[in-house]
């Protein structure tokens, strides 16, 4: 076969796949999955917030995470039910983000969807095993996804560049919620209302993640995985700052705001 005769077979093959994930993505199964997603991703943002304003105040119990929303809602009546639609609705999300990731405008939107992907992924396993009653918190599943790695050839370097990656991913939550650039995830222009909460909560992530990630580059540093902290030990870590009650619960109102802007972007997501 020639050169060219083999160009056109893989532009034919690359087409097909867009073709295929262009399908996928636009099923109204699969986009009214991703919707929902969003929307319970709301949910469980309003109970990491509530969770978290605990922490602020002293309470204990449930840690302050998605897993622990998880947790809090399988402890209700309808628990059950909860889960396995927030499994159904998150992984329907994830598929949607892997055909975006296919055929994204540019290469900078696929690697971000397929990241997407990755964590809208996460999440629907997580949910799944708290309806198998086997589910662990962040700080656990964090601990030892460190320990795992750190028993790798270069384990500690690949930590705290891991932890540099998640910094970067906070501070570009940052940047999006203080620039707007989340307007441009709608179909239609949201309410001022909306805009605000948007603002404040990729801002308010932004910093959970920043201290997230720091956590993990201490745990890479020192050799000691148990530095590697999920939300929950990020905000526990917080809380013992100076200042730190009123920091925890402007990250937790930031949280919420976020949830609230979660539900709109339900209706409003380009999907």
């Amino acid at each position: 076969m020639t050169v060219s005769g083999k160009s056109a077979r893989g532009i034919r093959v690359t087409s097909e796949v867009s073709h295929a994930a262009t399908s996928v993505g636009d099923h109204p199964v699969v986009t009214a999955g991703a919707r929902a997603g969003y929307a319970v991703s709301g949910l469980l943002h309003l109970l990491i917030a509530w969770l978290g304003l605990q922490i602020a105040f002293g309470g204990s119990g449930t840690e302050a995470d998605p897993s622990g929303a998880m947790a809090l809602v399988a402890t209700t009546r309808v628990g059950f039910a909860v889960l396995v639609a927030t499994a159904i609705a998150f992984a329907l999300l994830a598929v949607w983000q892997v055909t975006e990731g296919v055929r994204g405008p540019g290469a900078g939107d696929r690697v971000k969807a397929w990241a997407k992907a990755l964590v809208y992924g996460g999440l629907a396993w997580s949910a799944t095993t708290f309806v198998m009653g086997v589910g662990q918190s962040s700080d656990q599943q964090a601990n030892g996804a460190t320990m795992t790695v750190m028993r790798l050839p270069y384990g500690a370097v690949l930590v705290v560049a891991g932890g540099f990656v998640v910094v970067g991913v906070g501070i570009y939550h940052v940047y999006k919620g203080a620039m707007e650039r989340f307007r441009t995830d709608l179909q239609t222009s949201p309410s001022h209302a909306i805009m605000l909460a948007g603002k404040v909560g990729y801002v308010a992530k932004g910093i959970a993640l920043i201290a997230v990630g720091i956590g993990i580059v201490v745990a890479g540093l020192s050799n000691h995985p148990s530095s590697s902290r999920g939300l929950d030990g990020a905000l526990h870590d917080m809380v013992a700052l100076p200042w730190g009650q009123a920091v925890v619960t402007l990250v937790a109102a930031g949280f919420a705001a976020y949830g609230l802007y979660s539900f709109s972007r339900a209706r409003r997501a380009r999907v």
